[in-house]
């Protein structure tokens, strides 16, 4: 038995994603795994030390980490109308972006990156857990705030306004999906137990979309701030056919990303390709 440590966050769509593998749902082939839950910063900050043998992890961080980890198929979130929002409590002109102090959920997230692809100019952020950037807007402590996640579905209840949708703005501007985050594993495991893990993760999702209420109460223990609509929401918006398989596009979407923030200074150069 190989037994291989996996993180990935508590967000509604990994839990979906995962439920069956990390439950023995699915035939595992000798595979175990030791799963560890943490947001998705962390899980960023751990894949720096390499700490994890397999993890979701924002493709931001992923662009420092191309030596080491390899980027699997399956497990991603890539889309379209799932981006990153800036909002505010007023309305803030895009050109004045940069002199606002903006909460951000971590400097490796993509969301971030995508915010300096926008506007190089901006440097005056603090970092702080995703789910505490709408109150900090709220209580004044920041002038905006990039929310991710299902932050996106509830911004509106906190009587704060959307300034730019940064999915929609990368959409735009290049004709490909947004993408946030995916799975890796360290290139030292090899390519044939890589191959295997990447179809396992695939299986898993399989048989969460065949059996949708059995993940729901593991599911709902990690996101107890959600309401069931909330999550279904969640889920349906970044578990998708680029989570089966990134596809062509997904590729071309991961590869310019990096490219555009190559040719800005914002991430370091890699001779390693993404898989």
């Amino acid at each position: 038995m190989r037994t291989l440590t996996l993180g990935y966050s508590p967000c509604p769509n990994d839990t979906f994603i995962f439920y069956a593998l990390v439950h023995g749902k699915i035939p595992l082939d000798r595979l175990s795994f030791e799963e560890r839950l943490d947001d998705v910063e962390t899980l960023n900050r751990l894949a720096l030390r390499a700490e994890l043998d397999i993890t979701k992890i924002s493709f931001h961080a992923f662009a420092h980490l191309r030596d080491n980890y390899a980027l699997l198929r399956s497990g991603s979130a890539i889309g379209k109308g799932c981006g990153p929002l800036v909002v505010a409590k007023e309305e803030v002109a895009l050109t004045d972006l940069h002199l606002k102090k903006i909460a951000i959920p971590g400097e490796l997230t993509t969301a971030f990156l995508l915010l300096r692809l926008f506007d190089p100019r901006i440097r005056h952020v603090v970092s702080m857990p995703f789910h505490q950037i709408m109150r900090s807007v709220c209580d004044g402590s920041a002038d905006a705030g990039l929310i991710i996640h299902e932050s996106r579905f509830t911004y509106q209840d906190f009587g704060i306004r959307k300034i730019i949708d940064l999915g929609d703005w990368w959409e735009r501007s290049t004709g490909y999906p947004i993408p946030l985050g995916g799975i890796i594993i360290k290139r030292t495991l090899g390519m044939e137990l890589s191959s295997l893990v990447e179809e396992k993760i695939r299986e898993s999702i399989r048989y969460a979309r065949r059996h949708p209420e059995e993940p729901r109460e593991y599911i709902r223990t990690h996101a107890q701030e959600l309401d069931d609509a909330v999550i279904c929401q969640h889920i349906a918006l970044y578990v998708n056919d680029y989570s089966l398989d990134i596809g062509t596009d997904g590729e071309q979407a991961i590869r310019l990303l990096f490219s555009e923030a190559e040719r800005k200074g914002l991430i370091p150069h890699s001779r390693q390709d993404i898989f």
